[in-house]
């Protein structure tokens, strides 16, 4: 099965969860990296990134049974989590542990080697964006790190939607790329 797990859409492998827990080790592997960066461009705190990135995933695992496929892409219903699990952290002061502690998981101990690699991640990012055209790392600052509505985005840059849409993917696409050659 761990063959074809790898080749399977993230929708499969939540799918496949309750029959092969392993599924959701490979979903994991597949978005741990996002999740940590998405969480660091919102704290700023390497220790935190992670520790939020931990509780969203045993929130997912803990509800991977419950997943449904819908138009947007699996990632979308993680980072709904993560987005959850971000403002409760920010509403209580604290991050949230109960979901990886029903788990049993223990807490995540980030090591300085972690942590290198976590603060190295964020600036890789804030290096790449800044080497996009003007327009396209705008684009992607404001709707990616600032989570602006695309409406909003083209009222501030005085373009249409679909304009902010296209550079937004086109940035995108060009930092997939980028992070993959290196």
């Amino acid at each position: 099965m761990s063959g074809a797990l790898a080749s399977a859409s993230d929708e499969e492998l939540l799918e496949a969860t309750r029959r092969h827990p392993e599924a959701f080790g490979v979903f994991y592997s597949r978005h741990e990296e996002r999740v940590i960066r998405y969480f660091l461009a919102r704290t700023g705190e390497a220790e935190v990134a992670a520790d939020l990135a931990a509780e969203t995933f045993a929130a997912a695992l803990s509800s991977a049974h419950r997943f449904r496929r819908r138009p947007e892409p699996a990632a979308a219903w993680l980072f709904g989590i993560a987005r959850n699990t971000l403002a409760m952290s920010r509403r209580r002061g604290r991050v949230e542990e109960r979901a990886r502690r029903r788990l049993g998981m223990p807490r995540l101990v980030l090591t300085d080697e972690v942590l290198d690699r976590i603060e190295a991640l964020e600036g890789t990012a804030v290096e790449l964006v800044g080497d996009l055209p003007p327009e396209q790392a705008e684009a992607v600052r404001a709707r990616i790190v600032d989570e602006r509505d695309y409406s909003e985005i083209a009222k501030d840059l005085r373009c249409s939607e679909a304009v902010v849409r296209k550079r937004v993917s086109r940035g995108l696409e060009s930092l997939r790329h980028r992070m993959e050659e290196s």
